[in-house]
């Protein structure tokens, strides 16, 4: 529990750290100069950033992912992909949740030892990477930027390359109650695209339970919270979903997730031909493969990971 409250006021820390180092003067020019390498001469964030194994691998990791606890069909005894390290990759995480973290970001389930060769990268805001210490930390992990030149940069550094893209991204999180798998895909064409450019086999990913772990107040669309989010997303780049979970010490109101299980499934890789301007057609004949894998992974474990779901997967954008 202390893990997970840790993380999730992470950018909190780092700030108010940064602050009280700012409050003693002999430190300026230090920190003057760490701003500066930061905002103007560190590339890493597009650059394939700087992955710590060790810090990866940390205990502290292990502690957040047993919390819900957050696992991968690998960890369970099962492996659905075979995923060798001869060809780089494109992993699509659906939906947005708090999985992407523990599997792609950390060691905490495995996943170097069942994909050995292959180097993930969770992808984060641009934003992320402006904040004091913080930055530093999410590139410890390998995570690095969203942006179309920073995926480009680590797809061609070639075999065993990986990428993980949280396709739906902010939109996806309003859409995000207990019991459903509503995902926001139809449209999101911009990962086939760079993974046909680059020749990088995409693999669907879902995570089961990542809906589960917050209750969201009703925001149908149309509705005025709706509206409120909508534009809220539209000028500040991320969304203000109007949730809860539990507190530190009660389980009924607070901004900690709730204990549920988390499986991420990595489903088998769709095999595409590198192009360098692919057609629409291309792209959506790829397009059509993903979506069906995404289904067949659903259909195959909803009755074990989502008894308590309330209606069935459903593409709503």
């Amino acid at each position: 529990m202390l893990a997970v409250a840790i993380w999730s006021v992470g950018i909190i820390l780092a700030t108010v750290f940064f602050l009280l180092l700012c409050s003693y003067p002999p430190l300026w020019p230090l920190l003057g100069l760490y701003q500066i390498w930061a905002r103007w001469i560190d590339r890493s964030p597009e650059h394939g950033g700087r992955t710590s194994q060790w810090f990866r691998s940390l205990k502290f990791w292990k502690y957040f992912a047993d919390y819900y606890p957050a696992s991968c069909v690998f960890s369970l005894g099962l492996q659905e992909a075979d995923l060798p390290a001869d060809r780089p990759y494109v992993f699509g995480y659906h939906p947005h949740g708090e999985g992407a973290l523990a599997t792609f970001a950390t060691e905490a389930t495995g996943f170097s030892a069942a994909f050995p060769g292959i180097k993930p990268h969770l992808l984060t805001l641009t934003s992320n990477f402006s904040i004091p210490f913080y930055r530093d930390i999410i590139l410890a992990m390998g995570i690095c930027s969203v942006s179309k030149k920073s995926c480009s940069n680590i797809l061609r550094a070639g075999p065993g390359s990986a990428i993980t893209i949280v396709v739906g991204g902010a939109a996806e999180s309003l859409s995000a109650h207990p019991g459903t798998a509503d995902l926001t895909l139809r449209r999101r064409l911009g990962f086939i695209k760079l993974a046909i450019r680059h020749g990088a086999d995409l693999v669907p990913v879902f995570s089961f339970g990542e809906n589960d772990i917050y209750e969201q107040m009703p925001n149908e669309r149309g509705t005025t919270v709706y509206k409120l989010q909508e534009k809220f997303k539209a000028v500040f780049g991320f969304t203000l979903p109007l949730f809860h979970g539990r507190g530190l010490l009660n389980y009924n109101l607070g901004l900690m997730p709730y204990r549920r299980q988390i499986v991420a499934v990595v489903g088998r890789p769709i095999h595409v031909s590198q192009t360098e301007n692919p057609s629409l057609e291309e792209v959506m004949a790829v397009q059509k493969l993903y979506i069906e894998e995404l289904e067949r992974i659903w259909n195959t474990y909803k009755d074990v990971f989502a008894k308590a779901r309330t209606r069935e997967l459903s593409i709503i954008a």
